[in-house]
């Protein structure tokens, strides 16, 4: 029987994917700011667990800050002390030893500048957080605000070196913890993507101006991550393909990115969009995001994954046999369906090694 093209394994650098259905990074707003500020606990276990379980063959954490002040929010996960790194490294430990389709896990590494500082979506409350109630003052490529949000203090020369060296210590405690893979968070208008969009990078130094200047932070800090990690080792980066809105950046800005990150050892992009501005115009729809990453596949030759509104096994399939994407990563749904991926195995005909302890609940094709 032919194997389905969303079940056939993909090797990035030395590592073997058992199959092309992933886990996107998904915030879960559940670190104890106050006793344990940053550090992964049971639930992460339990959420991320409940992915290996179901047979993803990747999973990406939730966005790790680089430093304290880089958290979305004081619920956030962090990776740049060692009690976050052994938090992280106890749920490395678990994916690896239950996943279903021999799980991989990597970390995804960001900093939030300006849209930093904010409270977490169930708690009652919307914009910055003030310092008064455990928030801090933001940093950004200048001193305009995302709408809603405070105004961030503009970086320094000596802010931004400190942020890429951030990166390179983050990376070192993932590989420290055991993470299989890193991606660096460039997306969703967040600080990478701060500085390469025109709609909130108005340096005029050498970090912002033309495309060269404004993309120069998110290459930094890929040189500074792979410098640090083992060759064997792949590194993904998500970037948002478009701002969706007039003066932003568009999808033939993101080609030039992604050939550039590839150039200096990126090996898979994660696309996705917007997030820069709150004006954005997004036109959403199953599967809104794959154009994106079928052209960047298509012009530069890098791998790609997509994401948005990627829901039945259907769906996935044709995306990756009509080579549109390398892989497909699942968010929402997975939320929906922990076991997506041992669903998607038996409704394409493919046979998915479950985990002993459900092999009881493996659905008969003939009765």
């Amino acid at each position: 029987m032919t194997v389905p093209a969303l079940f056939r394994p993909l090797s990035l650098r030395s590592l073997r994917l058992q199959h092309r259905g992933w886990v996107s990074p998904m915030c879960q707003y559940s670190c104890d700011p106050e006793a344990a500020p940053g550090v992964p606990n049971d639930w992460h276990l339990m959420h991320l667990g409940s992915f290996a379980a179901g047979g993803a063959a990747l999973i990406l954490t939730e966005a790790a800050a680089v430093n304290a002040s880089g958290r979305i929010s004081p619920r956030d996960a962090g990776l740049y002390n060692d009690e976050q790194a052994a938090g992280w490294e106890r749920i490395v430990g678990f994916v690896h030893r239950h996943g279903a389709a021999d799980a991989k896990i990597g970390a995804q590494l960001a900093h939030a500048g300006r849209k930093a500082s904010t409270y977490w979506p169930f708690s009652g409350e919307k914009g910055s957080v003030p310092a008064s109630a455990g928030g801090w003052e933001t940093v950004g490529p200048g001193s305009g605000a995302f709408d809603g949000y405070a105004a961030p203090a503009a970086m320094t020369e000596e802010d931004i070196r400190g942020v890429i060296a951030d990166f390179a210590a983050a990376a070192t405690r993932a590989v420290d913890a055991g993470f299989d893979t890193i991606e660096i968070h460039g997306a969703h208008g967040y600080l990478l993507h701060q500085f390469q969009s025109p709609l909130v990078n108005d340096r005029t130094d050498a970090w912002g101006g033309d495309a060269a200047g404004r993309n120069r932070l998110t290459l930094a800090v890929v040189d500074a991550v792979r410098a640090v990690i083992p060759d064997s080792m792949p590194l993904l980066l998500r970037i948002s393909a478009t701002d969706w809105t007039e003066g932003g950046i568009v999808v033939e800005d993101s080609v030039q990115l992604a050939a550039q990150a590839a150039e200096h050892g990126v090996d898979l992009i994660d696309v996705s969009s917007g997030g820069a501005v709150a004006h954005q115009q997004i036109q959403p729809g199953p599967g809104y995001q794959t154009g994106f990453a079928a052209r960047i596949r298509r012009e530069t030759g890098v791998a790609t994954g997509t994401v948005g509104l990627l829901t039945s096994p259907g769906q996935a399939e044709h995306v990756v046999a009509t080579g549109q994407a390398d892989g497909v990563f699942i968010a929402r749904a997975a939320l929906r369906d922990p076991h997506w991926w041992l669903r998607a195995a038996f409704e394409l005909g493919h046979d998915l090694k479950w985990a002993p302890q459900y092999e009881r609940a493996v659905p008969r094709r003939t009765f």
